[in-house]
This record gives structure tokens, C-alpha cells and sequence, in this order.
């Protein structure tokens, strides 16, 4: 018969782990810490995650199956998730917030629901280093100055595009000599915010449900 493993050295794996998977944006749940580590019972994995969170190491957000967190650091920006949404038509903006697809982690000051995180489809933005899958992070405003880059409603279509004036004319702009740049009519564009972050993952988007 083996050795049993010291509860403090199986911990400390425990934690490692939940760590490496925040970082990632992908909060464990109980049960995905117990198939893991292959413990016998939830109740086990729990009771290490429950140490974690006395010990410091981690914080709780109650009554969320995805809620361990890592601890703000002082002077640093706790975790928050964001919804990931795919790209949406502008009548369906406002559902897929209440029900997207998954949530990303992001770490800004502001209030989780001041941003998104939106899917990127097509070769538009390549010029910009954001190319088919990646994911960009939004903070939603309504206005934003020329040259940065946008999340817009045209004609029912969400795109990520770059943001021009001519005149007082919006124009979004495209970062791909093959794609034209949209010029929409007077009072059709709709801002959703502003790209802040771009993220590109080599596996699945990590979206997770919360």
C-alpha cells in the first residue's frame, strides 16, 4: 500500500491548480477539482477549496459553482468575469448579454458589467493583430475617439472595425486592404464600446458558465 499524500502537499497542488486555471479564465467547479485529483468525494475537494479560502489563498463568491476567485492584490484589480457573446445582430444584443455563451476573466477596475467579451469572425481586422477566434474584451460606451478600434451595430451586424471621422461622419474602417470601409448612413451606426484587450487562445475559447 502507498503512502498517503500529506494533506498540506495535496493542497498546495489543489491550489496550484485552481490558480493556473484562473489565470487562464476558466474557474473550476468542486467536482472538476474531485476528477482532477481523483478524491472519492466532492465533499473532499471542497473542503480543501474551503481551506484555501481560510487560508487566504483564495476568495468565494457565494452561491456561484464557478465562484472560487483569487484574492485582490493591494494595490492590484481583483478577477472578474465578463460575458462572451458570439457575433450578434443588434436586436439581439441585449438577450445575448443576459445569455452568452460563457464568461471570460478579466482584471480592470470598473464593474464587471461595464464590459463584454465578443467572438471575432472574418480577416477584416488582421492588420491589427486580430485575426478569426480571437476574442476581444469591450468596454461599453457610447462614444470613442478616432482611431481606436470599435464594436459597432450596422445594419443588424455586430463588427470590430476601426473607428475614422470624416468630417463629422463616422466611418469604420477596416485593417485589411481587401475589405472596404463602411460608411453608414446618418443615425444607422450604434457604438457598443471599445477594444481593450485582445486575447487568442491555441485550444477552445475557455468560456465557462456561471
Amino acid at each position: 500500500m502507498s503512502p498517503k499524500t500529506p494533506p498540506g502537499e495535496t493542497r498546495e497542488k489543489v491550489y496550484r491548480f485552481v490558480r493556473k486555471r484562473l489565470l487562464k479564465g476558466l474557474p473550476p467547479t468542486v467536482r472538476e477539482v474531485q476528477v482532477a485529483f481523483g478524491f472519492r468525494s466532492v465533499q473532499t475537494a471542497r473542503a480543501h477549496l474551503e481551506t484555501l479560502v481560510v487560508d487566504g489563498k483564495l476568495t468565494k463568491d457565494a452561491g456561484k459553482a464557478r465562484g472560487y476567485r483569487l484574492p485582490e492584490v493591494p494595490g492590484g484589480t481583483a478577477s472578474r468575469l465578463v460575458p462572451l457573446l458570439g457575433q450578434v445582430q443588434a436586436g439581439a444584443f441585449t438577450t445575448a448579454v443576459q445569455e452568452p455563451e460563457g464568461y471570460i476573466a478579466v482584471q480592470y477596475e470598473e464593474p464587471r458589467e461595464g464590459f463584454f467579451a465578443l467572438r471575432v469572425r472574418g480577416e477584416s481586422m488582421v492588420g491589427a493583430g486580430i485575426l478569426p477566434g480571437d476574442v476581444v474584451i469591450v468596454r461599453k460606451q457610447a462614444a470613442a475617439d478616432g482611431g481606436d478600434i470599435v464594436v459597432a451595430v450596422v445594419d443588424d451586424e455586430a463588427t470590430v472595425k476601426r473607428l475614422r471621422f470624416n468630417g463629422e461622419r463616422p466611418e469604420l474602417h477596416p485593417e485589411n486592404p481587401r475589405f472596404e470601409p463602411i460608411v453608414p448612413e446618418p443615425g444607422k451606426l450604434v457604438l457598443l464600446g471599445k477594444v481593450i484587450e485582445v486575447r487568442r487562445y491555441f485550444e477552445q475559447i475557455p468560456a465557462v458558465e456561471v
